[in-house]
């Protein structure tokens, strides 16, 4: 059976866990926060989450994981069956990584942990959201997914990535980043009313005061 190595907060960690649980794949969790241990460096060479156990060892990267998950495992497809659609997707899980997930992340520190962020890093931060969303809405079709009328990894990239840098937006530059687009925000509704993304949130709550303590002590 594959066990996922991870933590109910974690955003990566909740899109492999979602295409799991669609795709009605058997898993168990180990539930840990990663680290620099030598035991966790063994399977994680960054020491970072998620981290997937296979029978065959260890797959580390989010995107990696989801790719060996479409490749091996039955189940609802996240990946359509056309090479150039199946690119197209992959672009856009690219995209809303690189362009709306990392620069959020860049203001983490300063928006959910209590520490300060460069004004630097946080002007960057902001003009980069603002281009990231506004690209996606050129390439993206949220009719009403991501990618068109199906679900695919794009979907779970963009739920796990855009909740995180919408709250950066709001705390820090005053801006909702999808107040003029009804159609990603009817998408939000539509997956939150889908019962693993309900049971992911769950967890999620069940773990975030512990979470939070911890980060803040870090400060």
């Amino acid at each position: 059976m594959l066990r996922l190595h991870g933590f109910a907060v974690s955003n990566y960690f909740n899109m492999v866990k979602l295409a799991l649980l669609e795709k009605g794949v058997p898993f168990e969790i180990n539930t840990v926060r990663g680290g620099q241990s030598p035991e966790f460096l063994a399977i994680s060479p960054r020491g970072k989450v998620p981290c997937l156990e296979t029978p065959d060892g260890f797959i580390i990267e989010t995107n990696v994981i989801l790719e060996y998950l479409e490749e091996t495992q039955g189940g609802r497809a996240l990946l359509p069956s056309d090479p150039f659609q199946r690119a197209r997707v992959r672009a856009l899980t690219k995209e809303i990584e690189l362009y709306i997930e990392l620069p959020a992340r860049s203001c983490y520190p300063e928006v959910f942990f209590g520490g300060k962020v460069d004004q630097a890093i946080k002007d960057k931060a902001r003009e980069e959201l603002t281009m990231g969303v506004a690209a996606l809405r050129r390439h993206a079709s949220f009719s009403p997914y991501v990618a068109g009328a199906e679900m695919t990894i794009a979907d779970l990239m963009f739920l796990y990535s855009i909740d995180l840098a919408r709250a950066v937006a709001r705390k820090l530059f005053d801006t909702d980043l999808l107040a003029d687009w009804p159609q990603a925000r009817d998408l939000l509704e539509r997956l939150a009313t889908n019962p693993n993304v309900q049971r992911i949130e769950a967890d999620k709550k069940a773990e975030m005061a512990a979470f939070i303590a911890a980060m803040g002590a870090k400060n």
